[in-house]
């Protein structure tokens, strides 16, 4: 039981600090990672910092297949992001094991004091604290749990099975971390077991193999481009592992003199494997991602049904009349979505060929929000009260996101247009700061989406912090454009318009996005002339 609840522990654990770090840092992460992959070095260290905040090379998979999955991420450049993110994981496992027990408390307690303020930084921060000292407290619940174990006939038995059958030891070892759905969970378990040497590095190939086995089902729904990555991450994975094992003993030997238990010869291996994996898988990743394509090639397109969920028969039954409307906003608010992603691809890669699809969708958009207003006008007359201000919800929210699928067209595409046309170049500065705008934009839609079906005010309340961290980006990108103006800079002078058109639309699109938090705010009393209030109490 006191095993059990250990690993319970260090799941929720990694849990936890994983929600405070998405919670404090999550934009700048995602910013991070969508930003940092234009050459190898960066997305490879871009795959290892966010990994190392999030404490899981599963999380960086899923965020990473995100991107691919909207064309803001190369296959080559994706595979390399998660090459770092397991050198990442096994560099956490270093870290946590390096015995740091005794600042658990402490940790614990900074936590607990910094998750009570009110700003979601500090909230996440704190619960990121409370997550790395439980985290700590599991190892050593752990190693007090197996102690009893360790010299148990059956124990002994059993390990020196696993010993004599290297193939069953590294199923064994896989199927760990496939069940906690961590590489970095099944290294620490192993950190609790008494083993020989080269049987630790048998479990810990195990573990790297089962680590991405959890990706792989998560994305198994998927577009093709998400699952090619985490398939190959799988395939990565599974021949360095099949292809050390014949050599674990030499390789334990080799690694031994670096630790000087064989417990820390199992962080030491997985570390040491991923960081020879990713420099022999590194000058390859282009072939990998090629074959991935041909062996995974690109999902057939299908036929758009519009309107989807405008259900006639539902009319007379305001809450099914509802739902339908709810999820059809949200098919627009998808349509948004696509728009946002095809006018950065062209922006990214000057190529105008994206720009087609922005034009078709808006004029989806435009037919669709009038069949939802058409169709909320006609909603029973019976309909109760709050049936009503739910309608009214509904089709403000449609109808700022038909205004955002005008700015886009008429505004973000034009301008892409127009660097595409007149052979533009941004100043590399000005290039990223567009580029996180972008991608600030397009989490800021996330969350209103959500915020939209949830009514969640604790959401609503994140989306008013984000809106300050938007208009000071906003800021603050346009005062180091006119910086980079004074002192002459030629890309600047050639782009100073357009730059801060697109700033210009990017604030407009993220306040349209932001309306959706106002109407739940105010029924709480939580906003005052547009702006946030305190908690009472």
């Amino acid at each position: 039981m006191q095993i059990g609840g250990a690993v319970a522990l260090l799941l929720f654990g990694l849990g936890l600090v994983r929600e405070g770090i998405t919670t404090a840092f999550g934009l700048r992460l995602k910013a991070a990672l969508g930003l940092g992959t234009r050459t190898g070095p960066r997305a490879f260290i871009s795959g290892l910092v966010a990994t190392l905040g999030l404490q899981s090379s599963t999380a960086t998979a899923m965020l990473t297949a995100s991107f691919v999955d909207r064309k803001l991420i190369g296959g080559r450049m994706a595979q390399i992001v998660l090459l770092g993110a397991n050198v990442g994981t096994a560099l956490t496992a270093l870290i946590v094991s390096s015995g740091l027990s005794a600042l658990a408390p402490a940790l614990i307690l900074a936590g607990v004091v910094t998750a009570r303020r009110k700003r979601p930084a500090l909230i996440g921060t704190g619960r990121a604290l409370i997550g790395l000292g439980l985290l700590l407290v599991s190892l050593a619940l752990l190693n007090q749990g197996t102690a009893p174990l360790r010299e148990a006939p059956s124990m002994v038995a059993f390990l020196a099975m696993l010993d004599a059958a290297w193939p069953v030891a590294l199923i064994f070892g896989a199927a760990i971390a496939a069940l906690c759905s961590s590489s970095l969970a099944a290294v620490l378990l192993v950190l609790s077991l008494d083993v020989t040497a080269g049987l630790a590095v048998v479990l810990v190939l195990g573990a790297n193999i089962g680590g991405a086995i959890a990706p792989v089902l998560m994305t198994a729904g998927a577009s093709a481009q998400a699952r090619r990555l985490t398939v190959g991450n799988l395939l990565v994975r599974s021949v360095g592992c099949l292809a050390v094992l014949p050599f674990a003993q030499a390789a334990a030997s080799a690694i031994i003199d670096l630790t000087p238990t064989v417990a820390g010869l199992a962080v030491v291996a997985h570390l040491v494997f991923n960081i020879a994996l990713a420099a022999l898988i590194w000058p390859f990743t282009g072939v990998l991602a090629r074959m991935l394509r041909r062996g995974l090639p690109d999902d057939p397109p299908t036929e758009d049904q519009t309107p989807r969920w405008l259900d006639e028969s539902s009319l007379d039954q305001a809450p099914l009349a509802l739902a339908g409307a709810s999820r059809q906003a949200l098919s627009i608010g998808d349509d948004i979505a696509r728009m946002l992603d095809q006018t950065m691809l062209a922006f990214r890669k000057s190529d105008p060929v994206p720009l087609a699809e922005v034009s078709k969708l808006e004029d989806r958009v435009d037919l669709r929000q009038q069949q939802v207003k058409t169709y909320l006008s006609r909603l029973g007359r019976d309909a109760e009260e709050e049936d009503r201000r739910r309608s009214i919800t509904i089709l403000d929210y449609v109808i700022n996101l038909e205004h955002v699928g005008d700015i886009i067209e008429k505004g973000l595409a034009a301008g892409v247009r127009k660097k595409i046309g007149l052979g533009l170049r941004f100043s590399d500065a000005g290039y990223h700061e567009l580029e996180t705008m972008f991608l600030m934009t397009r989490e800021t839609l996330l969350i209103a989406q959500t915020i939209f079906m949830t009514r969640d005010s604790e959401l609503a309340r994140q989306m008013m912090e984000q809106k300050v961290q938007i208009r000071n980006s906003e800021r603050q990108s346009a005062q180091r454009h006119l910086i980079r103006l004074r002192d002459g800079n030629s890309q600047s002078l050639e782009t100073s318009s357009l730059h801060l058109d697109i700033l210009r639309d990017l604030k407009r699109i993220n306040a349209h996005f932001i309306a959706v938090a106002h109407p739940i705010l105010d029924e709480e009393g939580l906003l005052a002339e547009s702006r946030l209030r305190g908690r009472s109490g």
